[in-house]
């Protein structure tokens, strides 16, 4: 018998014998696979503009902040992924020039971020490549499973609500 015949025998055994997961660890092995392949296929896009998904996030919430910015800690607070150097990561956008960062005029331990013309520059070009992507990624879904996505996935995330 061959290692691969040994092999995937004893595969197929083991799984007749694994208790069937719960259906909610089935759901959360789903979101998580989904989850990674969707961001692979944006990392692909982003790659062209020399951008991470974290950097994009960071752009996106400093655009829809408008001309005030935010400070630091309320950029951490909106990122859909936790990063924990939040500072390096502004640092590395502060470089590239997509940012700017000042103290805050009241109190001057707040440092705020505040995306800068090459920056809008930057998130503008992506905006329509990333819109074509997720539609090419949610083709499947008519507009009403993509609501009910939408309102199930919120729902799991917010559970006190």
């Amino acid at each position: 018998m061959k290692n691969s015949d040994r092999d995937s025998g004893t595969c197929s055994n083991a799984k007749a014998l694994a208790p069937r997961a719960p259906i909610q660890q089935e759901a959360f092995l789903a979101i998580l696979s989904a989850a990674d392949a969707l961001a692979a296929e944006l990392e692909a896009v982003l790659k062209e503009s020399d951008l991470s998904a974290t950097q994009y996030n960071v752009l996106r919430i400093l655009r829809g902040a408008g001309d005030e910015g935010l400070p630091c800690g309320r950029i951490a607070e909106r990122m859909i992924t936790r990063d924990p150097d939040m500072t390096r990561l502004l640092d590395r956008l502060e470089k590239r020039g997509l940012i700017e960062r000042s103290r805050d005029v009241v109190d001057r331990r707040i440092v705020r971020g505040k995306i800068s013309s090459a920056g809008l520059r930057a998130v503008a070009a992506l905006d329509e490549p990333v819109i074509e992507l997720h539609r090419r990624q949610l083709q499947g879904l008519n507009k009403k499973e993509s609501n009910q996505l939408v309102e199930l996935l919120y729902k799991t995330i917010n559970r006190d609500g």
